[in-house]
């Protein structure tokens, strides 16, 4: 982040508020908010930037500024902040105030569809200072019928079956409220910005026998919201907002009913404690080295019962008594690494400092390689990667990017093997390697205006002068091995041609896709020696698969769809595929535009394993690679287009690790043991499990 990105916006802000309109400021807020947080941490320099923002977002017109102050309050529940600075702390917490005001008074102001109202309440409630604000993390991965919630207490994970729908009355009281008179401290001093939002509130808003909940939520913002409040009392508040702020209102009323749900208890399968579901979603802050005793009571306001037949076991209940679902696999493995992660967070936290990416701890993870510059002295970006395999020896990596050259490093030590590699007509946007029958491995690379370039890697020469002209650019290549013992060369573009090509003549020999839905990305996911299937996502979300063996496009040979049920169960719009080598077999990686990536049987088309969920800051355009590195581990690895952080994923395990770097990622790509990373100034590796 640079001082100089925060004045532009700054003079954007100020522009808008003396014209009283204006996007451009938008534009920049996106950029820049991608500095001050990336992958659910805070970066330091935002307590000194953030103040200067708010205070300039605070007099432009309510209705403008929704997205910035849910933004804001994704950064002040960021999973990982940074202590505030000593001498900037008054001037963040008069910021975190003035928000507050401005957030609130924007929520009053104009109507919004029900998701973004609830996130715009959520904000609000974390500008107060509430705990319960770090529900608004969680809230884009509250799906319909299950709900994960985590023990205050000992960390444990209990999944909740058939939760999340419409309840159409009550089967429980309105949760209480501490006495004021015996508490003084739960009613915030005058001057708070929550009294209008008393007003609006109406008890007929949800109904018949709402009303209980409704008059809870307007008590609790007659007294300001203060951090004494139950957790229970404050979703009333925000599902009552919905109910009365959010558009469609009938979609509105049957969200905020759901979120009424979250009003009930739950006991951990672990620990066997009661506590509230508000803050089984919340976690308690990062700078506590543990939860102080007595939480669940302050939480509540009113200790939950332990016995559990106190506890109503009806299953359409919110406020009945759940358990743990059983781990499916039965993994000891995976739960001991699970809790390893919760109760060590700084070994799973990993950035880059220079040449080498440590642990906040002190924990090495490995060197960092830089590779050659394309032209010495000179730092360009890649867009394509692709790695060349050398039986024998040490495999090359290939780039190519917007100066339509091809460069060929070494992976051992990152130098290039010959010259970089003219005659691309164009920008480079995509790669694959092509290992042939015959024992040659050519390399292709597709530009932005649609030509197609095959080349021997090892001699640096051209097999054939660059053609095609494809409206839309090719977007994704990959290979495909059919049965009869050739290996073609699979590209696909925007605008829906999948087209299969010899690599030698460049004849087209068949196409896929008879759909005609503009693609977004191929894989190849071998099924048997010599056979592989065709896996792309289209722009709608959607995954399709082809087997390339067949002639007739529409006829699917050996492919198995995608379980349609489990796409849609699981709301995965997916945006990238990836084929995914493990030891019992080949799988199908699916990621999305929020960071979450799903593991499927190509067999079956049934998921496998639980996903890798959503992770603040991730959502974008998905990169993801894999690998299965020597010691047998599958590793998943995953990035935003742009971002600068890492996942690092084991799907056995569950255990995921994040590793922040200097650069914006642009590609990846694994070599045996090492990632390769293409990024806007060139091209990096690092091991892919670490040390």
């Amino acid at each position: 982040m640079k001082a100089e990105e925060v004045q532009v916006l700054l003079e954007q802000l100020a522009s808008a508020t003396a014209t009283t309109g204006g996007d451009a400021w938008r534009r920049t807020w996106t950029d820049l908010s991608g500095s001050l947080m990336d992958d659910g941490v805070l970066a330091d320099g935002a307590y000194a930037a953030l103040p200067h923002l708010v205070e300039a977002a605070a007099v432009l017109p309510p209705g403008q500024t929704a997205d910035f102050w849910v933004d804001l309050g994704f950064m002040v529940t960021a999973d990982y902040r940074p202590p505030v600075p000593a001498d900037l702390e008054a001037g963040f917490g008069a910021a975190l105030r003035l928000a507050e005001r401005a957030a609130t008074r924007t929520l009053l102001a104009a109507k919004f569809p029900g998701q973004v109202c609830a996130q715009l309440v959520l904000s609000c409630v974390a500008l107060s200072g509430h705990h319960i604000g770090e529900v608004l993390g969680r809230f884009p991965d509250l799906p319909e019928g299950e709900l994960l919630l985590s023990c205050p207490a000992c960390g444990s994970d209990t999944e909740v079956s058939d939760f999340l729908v419409d309840p159409v009355r009550p089967s429980v009281e309105a949760p209480p409220l501490p006495d004021p008179d015996r508490d003084p401290a739960v009613v915030r001093e005058e001057g708070h910005p929550w009294s209008e939002a008393a007003e609006a509130l109406r008890e007929e808003a949800l109904g018949e026998g709402w009303e209980p909940f409704l008059r809870v939520a307007r008590d609790v913002a007659v007294r300001g919201v203060p951090p004494e409040t139950p957790g229970q009392a404050l979703m009333c508040l925000v599902a009552g907002m919905v109910a009365v702020r959010g558009t469609p209102q009938q979609a509105a009323g049957e969200l905020a009913r759901r979120l009424m749900s979250l009003t009930g208890h739950f006991r951990c399968w672990d620990c066997e404690r009661t506590w509230t579901i508000a803050d089984g979603l919340a976690e308690p802050p990062k700078s506590l080295a543990e939860i102080p005793d007595g939480l669940a009571e302050i939480a509540d306001g009113l200790a939950a019962p332990d016995r559990p037949e106190e506890i109503p076991d009806d299953p359409f209940s919110p406020h009945r008594r759940v358990q743990a679902r059983p781990d499916s696999n039965g993994s000891a493995a995976r739960a001991e690494s699970a809790a390893a992660a919760r109760t060590s967070p700084a070994a799973t936290r990993f950035r880059q400092e220079e040449n080498a990416v440590v642990g906040a701890d002190g924990t090495p993870w490995g060197r960092i390689s830089v590779f050659s510059d394309a032209v010495p002295g000179s730092s360009t970006g890649v867009d394509a990667l692709a790695v060349v395999p050398r039986p024998g020896r040490s495999p090359l990596v290939a780039g190519g990017g917007a100066r339509g050259v091809v460069c060929l490093w070494d992976v051992t030590d990152g130098r290039l093997v010959h010259d970089p590699l003219p005659g691309h007509p164009d920008a480079i946007r995509s790669m694959t390697t092509l290992s042939l029958p015959d024992g040659r491995v050519l390399l292709a690379s597709g530009g932005d205006s649609g030509t197609i370039a095959v080349w021997n890697p090892l001699t640096g020469r051209p097999v054939r002068p660059p053609a095609g002209d494809w409206p839309g650019g090719v977007t994704a290549m990959c290979t495909a091995a059919v049965p009869d013992g050739r290996v073609l060369l699979v590209t696909a573009t925007p605008r829906g041609a999948v087209r299969m090509w010899e690599p030698d003549s460049g004849d087209c020999v068949g196409s896929l896709n008879p759909y005609g839905s503009p693609i977004r990305s191929v894989t190849a996911v071998p099924i048997s020696a010599g056979h592989a299937l065709i896996a792309a996502s289209d722009t709608a979300g959607r995954v399709h698969l082809w087997d390339p063996s067949v002639d007739d496009p529409w006829d699917r040979g050996a492919a198995v769809q995608l379980s349609a049920h489990a796409l849609a169960d699981a709301d995965h719009r997916v945006a990238a595929v990836e084929a995914v080598l493990t030891p019992d077999g080949t799988m199908l990686a699916t990621a999305d535009d929020l960071g979450v990536v799903m593991l499927w049987d190509p067999a079956t088309g049934a998921p496998v394993g639980d996903a890798l969920p959503s992770s603040t800051g991730t959502a974008g355009p998905p990169l993801v690679t894999a690998a299965t590195p020597h010691d047998g581990r599958t590793v998943v690895v995953t990035g935003t287009r742009h971002g600068h952080r890492l996942r690092v994923w084991e799907p056995e395990t569950g255990v995921v690790r994040h590793i922040a770097l200097d650069v914006a990622l642009t590609c990846l790509a694994t070599a045996g043991a090492e990632l390769i990373v293409g990024h806007d100034r060139g091209v990096l590796s690092l091991p892919l499990t670490g040390q």
